[in-house]
């Protein structure tokens, strides 16, 4: 059998795991913390599905044991504002390591959605210190990061690291879209965080966009429209397709 030459690096290939559902949120940190993996970082963002303000991921390593069971932990969707933010305290205090990236909505427009997404859990779990030996990532695999890893369908509801994740970034990003309504209060910024609510809709179309609005977007684009003249007939409400694959 011909050997594999010493300048081709070998795939980091996940374990094979016995994830025990019966542990609750600890299940996989747990199983890979048996099979060697001590330092498991989970990874989730927060503003997807906005239309306006920026795009922000976190990183999380939470510690073994009961230091690592926050009481509450869930999934950031599911929370209340007031809880989120309990927890985001508890979560910076008790992480092993934790990391949080902003990527403004000029550079979503740019570089185009899903790209800023992939480079932000690759910067957001770069910047961890002490590194990470295992990264479990909400919804779809990301290349590039070094470490063996594992995408986890819904994974911010059913592993703990990726739930305190979406907290820090959920938190994070609520806080500016807050402070982004002082600015354009018109918007209405602080209650819809950005995303596409009838009332928000109603306010673009009624004052056009703000420089947090992300341009490229069909809805953004047809509210711009109609102020500066006529632009490209959109007829979906979507975000426009990535303009390459990936981009570390």
């Amino acid at each position: 059998m011909a050997r594999r030459p010493a300048s081709v690096p070998l795939p980091l290939q996940p374990p094979r795991l016995i994830v025990r559902r019966d542990m609750g949120l600890s299940a996989y940190e747990t199983a890979l913390d048996r099979a060697g993996f001590g330092l498991v970082a989970g990874a989730d963002e927060a503003g997807r599905g906005a239309c306006a303000g920026p795009l922000v991921v976190a990183a999380c390593i939470l510690p073994r044991g009961r230091r690592g069971q926050i009481e509450g932990l869930a999934d950031s969707k599911l929370l209340t504002p007031v809880v989120r933010e309990q927890l985001y305290g508890e979560i910076v205090v008790s992480a092993v390591a934790w990391s949080v990236v902003v990527i403004p909505a000029g550079e979503v427009d740019a570089r185009g959605l899903h790209v800023c997404n992939l480079a932000g859990m690759r910067r957001a779990l770069a910047t961890l210190r002490p590194a990470p030996t295992y990264a479990l990532i909400d919804g779809f695999p990301v290349s590039g990061l070094g470490v063996p890893s594992t995408a986890v369908w819904k994974g911010d509801a059913v592993v703990g690291c990726i739930a305190a994740a979406s907290i820090l970034a959920k938190v994070t990003r609520d806080r500016m879209m807050v402070e982004m309504h002082e600015h354009w209060p018109q918007y209405e910024f602080a209650q819809h965080k950005g995303y596409v609510t009838p009332e928000h809709a109603l306010a673009l179309e009624r004052h056009g966009p703000c420089p947090e609005h992300r341009a490229s977007y069909v809805n953004v684009r047809r509210a711009a429209a109609r102020l500066t003249g006529p632009d490209n007939e959109w007829i979906d409400a979507v975000p426009p397709m990535d303009r390459s694959e990936e981009i570390a």
